[in-house]
């Protein structure tokens, strides 16, 4: 039912189907080819349909020992019952849910769980994971409670692979600027315990689960240093695995976000962006340097009659008309001065939400304008919220 159902949604579902798309050709380190991208995609939509199914299934489960296998559970048991807390760091893998309905049958355990909108739900999700004596913290309370759970030789479950662009801390993953929280290595160093990668494989109905080797930190080390190795090789070993199974991973969400929600719109805040530039673009030149004043961190190329300069900017040229006709799924806003009209549609059926020429601007900005603005000051009154980077009575 699950495999029909993702399949459904896989069609249905145009805005996560264009994430998805796009997501998966921004993991550059995959290489994949169209048909592997979109064979992926669906898979990965099947897998989302089949865990949704599961929550009421695991929630009448009276025995999980045939459908939850851990291959490896000594070496966690040992620490835990050293008295020890351990840190199980994870992501969004086949079923993710059934990591704590495992453990927490083995070992006292606590995870961060991100509350949703409909109370309802989340207490009815909550009670399903907290069936076998865990317990669900928030995330606001991930330091303080977090690390009263390790030094009481429990375990902390953190689910590590969301984007969190107000975070200082990156990761090439899949050879993509990622922006992670260094939560896990921050608690593992002041806990005095280790990170173990939790990771899981759906394999023909079971559960199989693994733990890396812990991952202890250096205490003599700085704390800095400490943090960044850590997080570089719990995501090294996450990554590695999710290799093994893309299609068990969550490509839904947005894991290469960069940018914060203090200026952009939301509907313009995305991660991958195209500007396509006319023939001529000299009238464009000067004003290139404000797409990166908009977004200081976002992945922009740059489609231009001749080579140029951006900062942090791929660029790439073309010679003729049918070479604007990019077929690259990994831009999710299109910025289209070509004069092209034809491009808006072509970049709309791969993985763009957005395709604004101009005039898209003119109308997104258009309570704002006064009659006098530059392309860059249009720019900011369209894409950014007013006493932002630009001042509401500005003109």
């Amino acid at each position: 039912m699950g495999k029909v159902l993702g399949h459904i949604a896989y069609h249905v579902l145009t805005r996560y189907r264009k994430r998805t798309l796009s997501n998966l050709a921004l993991a550059k380190s995959l290489h994949l080819s169209e048909n592997q991208l979109k064979h992926i995609a669906v898979r990965s939509f099947q897998n989302l349909a089949i865990t949704c199914l599961e929550y009421g299934k695991f929630t009448r489960m009276k025995n999980t020992k045939k459908a939850l296998i851990c291959e490896n559970p000594d070496e966690a048991k040992a620490i835990i019952d050293s008295g020890k807390g351990i840190i199980f760091f994870c992501g969004h893998q086949a079923n993710w849910e059934v990591l704590f309905l495992e453990g927490t049958q083995r070992m006292p355990g606590v995870a961060i769980g991100r509350p949703i909108k409909n109370n309802d739900l989340y207490n009815w999700v909550v009670r399903m994971r907290e069936q076998y004596g865990g317990t669900i913290i928030r995330p606001k309370e991930t330091i303080k409670q977090g690390f009263r759970a390790l030094k009481k030789g429990k375990f902390l479950g953190i689910v590590g692979d969301q984007g969190m662009p107000e975070s200082d801390y990156a990761f090439p993953f899949f050879g993509r600027r990622a922006w992670t929280s260094v939560a896990p290595a921050l608690l593992a160093y002041k806990a005095k315990c280790p990170i173990m990668v939790a990771t899981v494989k759906r394999t023909k109905g079971t559960y199989r689960i693994h733990y890396s080797h812990p991952i202890w930190p250096n205490l003599e080390a700085p704390l800095e240093e400490e943090i960044q190795r850590l997080m570089t090789e719990s995501l090294t070993l996450l990554e590695d695995k999710i290799r093994a199974t893309p299609d068990q991973w969550l490509w839904q969400h947005n894991r290469w976000k960069q940018e914060t929600p203090l200026n952009i719109y939301y509907r313009y805040r995305w991660d991958s962006i195209l500007i396509i530039l006319p023939d001529d673009p000299a009238p464009y030149l000067s004003h290139l340097q404000t797409f990166r004043e908009i977004y200081p961190k976002a992945f922009i190329t740059i489609l231009s009659p001749s080579q140029m300069a951006l900062q942090d900017a791929e660029i790439l040229t073309y010679k003729e008309k049918k070479d604007l006709f990019l077929h690259d799924y990994r831009f999710k806003l299109i910025f289209n001065f070509s004069g092209e009209k034809s491009l808006k549609k072509h970049f709309l059926k791969l993985s763009a939400f957005e395709v604004l020429d101009e005039d898209g601007l003119r109308q997104s900005a258009a309570e704002h304008l006064t009659g006098n603005e530059t392309l860059s000051l249009l720019l900011k009154k369209a894409l950014c919220r007013p006493n932002t980077i630009w001042e509401k009575h500005a003109n």
